[in-house]
């Protein structure tokens, strides 16, 4: 009902007019969806029933915390979509359904490997050790849903800017959604290069640090879509 409230009173949102100001079927059936892939991230569904199971518990936290903000980011991207461009058309909810497909199926490896990454690296916990093959697999399969998943928010944009004319975009918003595209095939691409690595490269730790780099893609874009933004502003105020 808040959430309703403060749609119908926004009508524009860093400079690009919100076309999503309602809260359609396939947003919620989205909203629910993160949810449950939240839920199946829970540490433990049981309260521990002493101090040693407490402990344990405590130790799968800060891996669900960093697997709740990869969802978190992914489903703020396509909350972000859905205000800007308002389309609800048969592409798009094929589109949002297949990723919604992809965000359960990625729940589980992603869960999986940063479990064994923050007990087993940094804190040192007790684990079963990964052979080459299955540390690879697991790159492979975590890396092809991250790949997937952006993939899938890059068509998203693609397909409002080619519907730009009927959606009356003006040229800020032509721009921030070309650049938004450039931005989620970066994001994909980072997740293939990985693949890559761990099917290649003997050493497949270094098939994770691939994803390092992008701290400092996702800078330099948004450093390029910035100054691309405020040229275009400031030829606009001649």
């Amino acid at each position: 009902m808040l959430r309703q409230a403060r749609l119908e009173r926004e009508t524009e949102k860093d400079g690009f007019r919100i076309r999503g100001r309602e809260v359609t079927r396939l947003e919620s059936f989205s909203d629910a969806v993160f949810g449950f892939a939240v839920t199946l991230l829970v540490v433990s569904l049981e309260v521990p029933k002493g101090f040693g199971e407490l402990m344990e518990t405590m130790r799968g936290f800060l891996a669900f915390g960093i697997c709740f903000t990869i969802l978190a980011m992914i489903w703020n991207d396509h909350y972000h979509y859905s205000r800007r461009y308002g389309l609800e058309d048969g592409f798009v909810r094929f589109l949002t359904c297949f990723m919604l497909f992809i965000v359960l199926l990625y729940v589980y490896p992603l869960k999986f490997l940063f479990n064994l990454f923050i007990n087993g690296m940094i804190l040192r916990g007790a684990r079963g050790q990964l052979t080459h093959a299955q540390g690879s697999t697991l790159f492979v399969i975590y890396g092809m849903g991250f790949a997937a998943i952006y993939l899938v928010l890059a068509a998203l944009y693609l397909h409002a800017y080619r519907r730009r004319g009927e959606l009356e975009l003006n040229a800020i918003e032509t721009l921030d959604t070309r650049w938004e595209l450039y931005g989620m095939l970066c994001m994909a691409s980072v997740g293939l290069v990985s693949v890559l690595v761990a099917l290649t490269v003997n050493q497949v730790d270094l098939a994770g640090f691939v994803y390092l780099s992008l701290f400092v893609i996702m800078w330099v874009h948004g450093w390029l879509h910035g100054r691309k933004r405020r040229a275009l502003i400031a030829r606009q105020a001649i």
